[in-house]
């Protein structure tokens, strides 16, 4: 059955022209509904190291280094209907380290290769609305490619995007099953089971579940969004089969002054309970060493930014309240957690409230382009004080340099990321014996 989906994928590919890109008008054959596609991609090189302070045999540093291909197909619109095929295959350019401990996982899971049909899906598109039914990205608040290591995530799913008035989205999703960053295949999971659950690799996640834990259901989403001027706001209900029911809204105003200095004011607020035939609740699960008998969770935030010539200053503040429950009142996120891919606003690059369970946070952010905007820096630091793990620090660096137009066209799409993050204090081994984690990724990324 996998030989079949991949010869017919490929045939897509094949059958896309390579210089040509989508015709967004459509034809009116199915030669040209080939044809006139689009075949793009990128070429990316991770180099990932793991530093702790309490380095020793049992939990020694790490390091991964991984090169990617990843080919996105499109064919053109023939009535409003159209294919799109993404592959990626990956490897780890013999760089493992024959110390299995001293490799970091999150990265490409514990293979020296990964071969994946990240999406494969049928599209009708009119003025009013989107359909994808099939393997595909979601780009939403709690389910999301989470694209921040070699592949990204991808979910089988049916989603319709209608556009009633202008400015206003309405989405509905329905997800079956997902296929995590390091993973090959699709599988009936999420992050709270354990790594190879059912062959499945799961690196990087919360790993809860015990390994003969009944599979998950999928999702139900439902999500509106409205943005106008100033104004940008969206709401989302998720039923997390079997993991929660997360109710999540938030929005933002930005404040013209014509000065160049515009204040930003954002809220965001999270509401989550049980739902259905929970596999988190009950004595044998503990969330951040915690267990409970039900789901529920309530988080608020707000972000106070300012837009400058060239940048943004942000001040963010998160709660998650203490409760009765699993995780002492732990916000669920079947898909996020262990990825810091939430929307929190003080998420840091190793982990946030999500990971930690409830407390608050707060986080200050400079964000600055210099070279004619060649050059994205960014600094960060955030203060965690939970329940169950203290007061930690985090310190952010990041630096984005992009070869765009630089020297006439020759190495456009190309460019260079260097992310570092040094974790330090907590409690009850949030890092490895209590002492500092220092984290650092190069990121090579080749658009054609």
């Amino acid at each position: 059955m996998k030989r079949c989906i991949y010869r017919g994928l490929i045939v897509v590919l094949a059958g896309v022209s390579l210089p040509l890109k989508a015709d967004e008008a459509g034809v009116d054959n199915l030669q040209d509904f080939f044809l006139k596609g689009h075949l793009g991609g990128q070429l990316r090189l991770y180099d990932f190291n793991r530093s702790y302070g309490d380095s020793n045999p049992s939990h020694p540093s790490s390091h991964a280094l991984a090169g990617a291909l990843l080919l996105d197909g499109t064919t053109a619109s023939l009535n409003g209907f159209s294919l799109a095929t993404s592959l990626a295959t990956v490897s780890d350019l013999g760089s493992r380290d024959h110390n299995p401990k001293r490799v970091d996982t999150t990265l490409m899971g514990t293979k020296s290769y990964l071969n994946a049909v990240t999406q494969g899906y049928l599209q009708y598109k009119n003025q009013w609305m989107t359909f994808r039914g099939g393997l595909q990205y979601l780009d939403t608040p709690w389910m999301s490619r989470s694209d921040i290591r070699i592949v990204p995530a991808s979910y089988s799913a049916l989603s319709l995007t209608v556009s009633p008035v202008k400015n206003l989205d309405i989405s509905l999703i329905r997800s079956f099953s997902w296929r995590s960053r390091v993973s090959s295949g699709y599988h009936d999971d999420n992050l709270y089971y354990p790594a190879n659950y059912r062959g499945n690799q799961l690196y990087g996640g919360a790993n809860k579940l015990s390994g003969d834990a009944r599979s998950a259901g999928g999702t139900y989403a439902v999500g509106v969004s409205y943005a106008h001027d100033g104004l940008k706001a969206r709401g989302w209900y998720y039923d997390f089969q079997n993991f929660g029911r997360l109710s999540y809204l938030d929005g933002s105003y930005t404040f013209r002054t014509g000065t160049g200095f515009d204040p930003v004011l954002g809220a965001q607020f999270a509401y989550e309970t049980s739902g259905t035939h929970n596999r988190l609740t009950g004595p044998e699960v503990a969330i951040n060493r915690v267990s409970g008998s039900q789901v529920k969770s309530r988080a608020w935030g707000v972000d106070l930014g300012l837009l400058i010539p060239n940048g943004r200053i942000d001040v963010a503040y998160n709660k998650i309240a203490q409760e009765h429950a699993v995780g002492g009142g732990a916000l669920i996120s079947p898909y996020t957690v262990g990825y810091a891919s939430d929307p929190l606003y003080t998420t840091s690059m190793i982990r946030g409230l999500v990971e930690m369970g409830p407390g608050n946070a707060w986080k200050t952010k400079l964000t600055y382009d210099l070279f004619n905007r060649h050059l994205q820096v960014m600094g960060a630091y955030a203060r965690y004080n939970t329940q169950n793990y203290g007061e930690s620090h985090d310190l952010y660096g990041d630096l984005i340099f992009n070869f765009n137009e630089l020297w006439g066209r020759t190495l456009n799409g190309l460019s260079l990321r260097n992310r570092w993050e040094r974790s330090s204090g907590g409690k009850n081994n949030l890092n490895p014996g209590n002492r500092h984690f220092t984290y650092n990724r190069l990121i090579v990324t080749y658009s054609f």
